[in-house]
């Protein structure tokens, strides 16, 4: 049966899809304005649509409803907050954007995915039985009789529908984006060549490397005129450049002398302990294992120590002051093999009956097929498989350190009854359950506190503008770093656990100075020192850029004015270059052995004639001339082989590409960092 809870487990698959789908942005224009409504601030804009944070908000807890996941951690976070922002995008931009196209999934197209006459990835993801892996009409049934009486089942399927009729949609959309894609015979006719034809001859060349840059002016007019030329190369997203500096927190000698005394101490008491298991938990840094090792699980030492009924340590490793006492030992199989029978807690007496029955030889695969509730084993036979016994905690070390094979026994844990079925169990091996205590080396809570006061100095001295920033961190000993935050950024590149200085520069002005941050064990404070909404990269910005190309076009006519000389070798002469060959060059090939990376070459070798000399070639690193001595031809493609190879790939780019040429239409504005 379907249930409520199972449902919402495979919705997280449903999410991914959401996310996948999230790429398809059809818009066909935005306009709006940065602001606030009242006290209910803006996170974004779409389709014209402002997105406030109480919106937004709705829709994040009620999708980590609908999928059961929480913010374990950061990268759970903004995998949540980036699913809701693509529903988001979904509601505001495919929906309307499919009804201007007249993509729609009628009633009956709704019903065939449900039963399963149309294929549909939602509902199969949802209703699909995990013993036979075949889709299940009885359990969308079920499903939908517990939605009769269970307002939450009830939204769910409507959710699922709503899901399932944009997957429909899409691949509607991909349907259109597919037929209008078509490979022509002269395609054709120039693939077969390409794919059958290899070019060898001789070439002549010279580097823009070897013609200093001295040699050649580069004014400001000829920067500003490529960038103008070359304008759309520089199309950015808007984002926020900020300098900050890392007070790190390292533990100084004196920090390093105390804990190594306060260890020794706690060693020499824990050694005289005879109650280990309270000695230990008595220790916040004490940790008492659930599982039984065996000696190849520990380090040499410790097992050495261990084994012999000695404490180990205390002892510097990893960075921490270790220490370890035997809790308890067991000789158990170091392996065991297992089948087994999952039954809820409340059904104790058909657990007893079968107990019965298995006990007296009846099939517990069988049984386990029949009556396990446990889906991912059930269909198995109940087989486990064969697991090590340090992989057993709690009532299953009891129950299963004296097994043989043959055996079955009832354990009861947690919300469960298990059955287990003994049928393989390997070499009686000695086994400890270890309580240790640990101290990571680190600052005092003294050094803490003196270099969070002199990250308060800096964060006073700092103020003011750049220049001050930089003084202070001279006078601080502190090393500036730079980072970009671009618009939907939510951390800072290479900066772990940035999210809150991350959320303070979207809020910031130019200039201003950030609070002391908490980031992971060190201190970090940051200045805001851009805030760029420009459509296009200014010219200030990406002036190395633009220089280098500059410079490489200056580069090629002045090598040009140097060639003269009517074939190759007098050509050679002429630039103080040396007649090389080349040869197997096909339309296909990115480099060429002895020149490299030269696509725009290998594309006028592969559209050459034989015999002919070429004109000069601008490549990506030198300018080159090569004449064609001889074309092998061969059958290694047919017209028919490549139209087929062409219109698949034609059509796979038309696909790959469709996603991001109408995002590029979006002026989709996402200001949630401030906030999310």
């Amino acid at each position: 049966m379907a249930s409520l809870n199972t449902l919402r487990t495979k919705f997280g698959v449903v999410l991914s899809i959401i996310i996948a789908f999230a790429l398809l942005a059809f818009i066909l224009s935005l306009k709006t304005e940065m602001g606030f409504s009242g006290n209910d601030p803006r996170v974004g804009v779409i389709d014209g649509e402002k997105i406030n944070y109480s919106e937004y908000y709705d829709q994040y807890e009620q999708i980590k409803a609908q999928n059961n996941v929480q913010e374990s951690d950061e990268q759970q976070s903004a995998m949540l907050a980036n699913a809701v922002w693509q529903s988001l995008i979904a509601k505001y931009v495919y929906t309307p954007g499919f009804e201007r196209l007249g993509l729609r999934v009628t009633e009956s197209e709704r019903m065939a995915m449900a039963s399963g006459q149309q294929p549909s990835q939602t509902f199969y993801n949802a209703f699909t039985d995990p013993r036979t892996g075949q889709y299940s009409v009885d359990a969308i049934n079920q499903f939908l009789a517990q939605a009769e009486t269970n307002p939450q089942a009830a939204q769910m399927w409507s959710q699922l529908n709503e899901q399932a009729c944009m997957e429909r949609e899409m691949q509607k959309f991909f349907g259109l984006i597919k037929g209008g894609v078509y490979v022509n015979s002269l395609e054709v006719a120039q693939g077969v060549k390409g794919a059958n034809e290899t070019f060898s001859g001789k070439w002549i060349g010279k580097k823009f490397a070897s013609v200093p840059d001295s040699l050649v002016s580069v004014s400001s007019s000829d920067l500003k005129a490529y960038y103008n030329s070359h304008k759309d190369q520089f199309k950015q997203t808007p984002s926020r450049t900020l300098s900050y500096v890392v007070f790190e927190v390292s533990p100084t000698d004196d920090d390093l002398l105390a804990l190594e005394k306060n260890a020794a101490e706690v060693g020499r008491n824990f050694a005289v302990a005879e109650d280990v298991k309270a000695f230990v938990r008595g220790n916040r840094n004490g940790h008492v294992a659930e599982n039984y090792v065996t000696a190849a699980q520990l380090s040499d030492e410790e097992a050495k120590a261990l084994m012999a009924g000695e404490m180990y340590g205390p002892v510097l490793k990893n960075n921490e002051w270790t220490m370890a006492r035997v809790l308890d030992s067991k000789v158990a199989p170091d392996s065991i093999g297992i089948r087994h029978i999952v039954l809820p807690y409340t059904q104790e007496a058909l657990a007893d009956s079968l107990l019965t029955v298995a006990r007296q030889g009846g099939d517990f695969a069988a049984l386990a097929s029949q009556y396990s509730v446990y889906d991912a084993t059930a269909a198995n036979g109940g087989d486990v498989g064969v697991l090590p016994f340090s992989s057993f905690t709690g009532e299953f070390v009891e129950k299963l350190a004296g097994v043989k094979t043959g055996d079955i026994v009832k354990i009861a844990s947690g919300d469960a009854i298990q059955l287990m079925q003994i049928y393989r169990t390997g070499k009686p091996t000695k086994h400890l359950q270890v309580a240790s205590i640990t101290y990571p080396v680190e600052a005092s809570a003294a050094t803490r506190r003196d270099i969070h006061n002199q990250a308060g100095s800096f964060m006073v001295n700092a103020k003011g503008s750049s220049e001050a920033f930089a003084d202070a961190a001279s006078e601080a000993a502190v090393t500036p770093r730079v980072a970009t935050l671009t618009q939907g950024d939510r951390t800072i590149r290479g900066l772990d656990d940035s999210r809150d200085v991350a959320r303070w520069a979207y809020g910031a002005k130019k200039g201003d100075v950030s609070e002391i941050f908490s980031v992971g064990k060190d201190y970090v404070i940051a200045m805001l020192t851009d805030i760029d909404d420009d459509d296009y990269a200014s010219l200030q910005k990406v002036a190395a850029q633009v220089r280098a190309q500059v410079l490489r076009d200056k580069k090629y006519d002045y090598i040009l004015n140097e060639l003269s000389g009517s074939t190759l070798d007098e050509q050679a002469k002429s630039l103080g270059s040396e007649v090389g060959d080349f040869s197997g060059v096909a339309y296909g090939a990115f480099y060429i052995d002895g020149i490299g990376v030269e696509p725009r070459l290998v594309g006028a070798i592969a559209s050459s004639e034989k015999g002919a000399l070429s004109a000069p070639v601008k490549g990506l690193s030198g300018l080159y001339i090569f004449q064609v001595d001889d074309i092998q031809t061969s059958e290694k493609q047919t017209a028919e082989g490549e139209k087929v190879r062409a219109q698949a790939m034609a059509e796979g780019m038309a696909q790959q590409f469709a996603l991001p040429a109408v995002q590029q239409m979006a002026d989709i504005q996402d200001l949630r960092g401030k906030y999310f």
